[in-house]
């Protein structure tokens, strides 16, 4: 059992430095946990406590359900995968991996046994006589994963792992931890600010902010029910749009949420008798704004501002009349000149609403999923 469990889980350094705030995670046995926030927020230090690297200031850490606060790390039988792979420079890519193996004296046959079966299964055979600096980035950190894999851990601690590859690298290992994950299916505990990473590969997110847990769930879910305007405006890229706006929930008009010229009716999700008129956030994702007119959508004329052609799409980014910018996903075949009127119509039945002075979303009505899943 690799259940990893963290309650209350603290960590101030000196100077009253508090990095790590009360942060409660419960991971599975056997699950890919993804700890997602930007630069400063708690998650490798949080990674680090879990790993023993790290003293915990208050709270308790249990691993396969017994406590390790105060257990040694190289009893916890984790392994850590280091930004930077931490490879010894002058040790060969046989030796790096073996090398704790031999540290904790296993026999000859059962080394070589297992740096064979880790080296096959990562690709990395004809690179055993080679020293790390004589590898690329790719070959160094499929050696950094060999050594963490040979020691058969309970579970697998990674640190940004992939953040100095490059982007085809970067690609190409998601893809390998992906299916690594599957073969072995240990607990994998990642860390990164790489949202892609993060909806491509964890089977839950938990994005931290401030050394604190925001929200905690699958990587769709999340996307799809920000609990407040930090998550909506982190998770994806280009990230949601987040417009101030005013709530207008009565006068005889339907109830809608303004902006500028773009006045969105609200959609069946929100109850309007809940609502009522006040400032509020409104969020538009910008895969739900078209070139073309869809079901249920708002028309809304836009000045254009700037059109990045990346291939296998386009991001159109445009004022709105009398509001802000706003930014668009269309199709690969879309263009317009800088400073062009261009209507797009806005998909009403995806807006997200969020409270104006605590950026918490509002409340949404439950589906009829929901419903049938809590019962009578």
């Amino acid at each position: 059992m690799a259940d990893i469990r963290l309650d209350r889980l603290t960590k101030i350094f000196p100077g009253d430095v508090k990095a790590v705030d009360e942060v409660s995670l419960d991971i599975r046995d056997g699950e890919f946990m993804i700890l997602l926030g930007p630069s400063g927020c708690g998650k490798s230090t949080t990674l680090r406590m879990i790993a023993g690297l790290e003293s915990i200031t208050s709270g308790d850490l249990s691993i396969g359900g017994s406590r390790a606060n105060d257990v040694d790390p190289r009893d916890r039988n984790l392994a850590f995968v280091f930004q930077n792979y931490a490879l010894y420079p002058h040790m060969s890519v046989r030796d790096n991996l073996s090398f704790g193996l031999r540290l904790r004296r296993l026999s000859a046959a059962e080394i070589a046994s297992r740096v064979k079966e880790v080296a096959e299964m990562l690709g990395i055979g004809a690179l055993l006589d080679r020293k790390p600096g004589a590898l690329s980035g790719g070959q160094r950190q499929r050696v950094a994963l060999g050594r963490a894999l040979v020691r058969e851990p309970v579970a697998f601690l990674l640190d940004e792992p992939l953040s100095n590859l490059d982007a085809k690298l970067r690609a190409g290992m998601r893809t390998e931890l992906i299916k690594l994950h599957r073969q072995l299916g240990r607990t994998i505990v990642h860390v990164t600010h790489d949202q892609v990473e993060a909806m491509t590969m964890g089977e839950r997110i938990c994005i931290m902010k401030d050394g604190r847990v925001i929200q905690v769930g699958p990587p769709l879910e999340v996307y799809r029910n920000p609990v407040n305007t930090f998550v909506a405006g982190f998770l994806a890229s280009p990230p949601m749009n987040l417009l101030p706006a005013r709530l207008e929930a009565g006068g005889g008009e339907e109830p809608a949420a303004i902006h500028g010229s773009l006045r969105v009716p609200l959609p069946a999700t929100y109850d309007p008798s809940s609502t009522g008129d006040r400032p509020i956030v409104l969020g538009i994702r910008p895969e739900d704004l078209y070139d073309h007119p869809v079901a249920d959508a708002v028309a809304v004329d836009l000045r254009v501002i700037a059109v990045e052609v990346l291939g296998p799409e386009t991001i159109l980014v445009a004022e709105i009349p009398g509001g802000g910018e706003i930014s668009a996903r269309l199709g690969r075949s879309f263009t317009a000149p800088v400073g062009a009127w261009q209507r797009l119509h806005l998909d009403a039945s995806q807006i997200h609403l969020f409270e104006a002075d605590t950026g918490l979303a509002l409340p949404k009505r439950p589906t009829a999923a929901q419903m049938r899943k809590a019962g009578p």
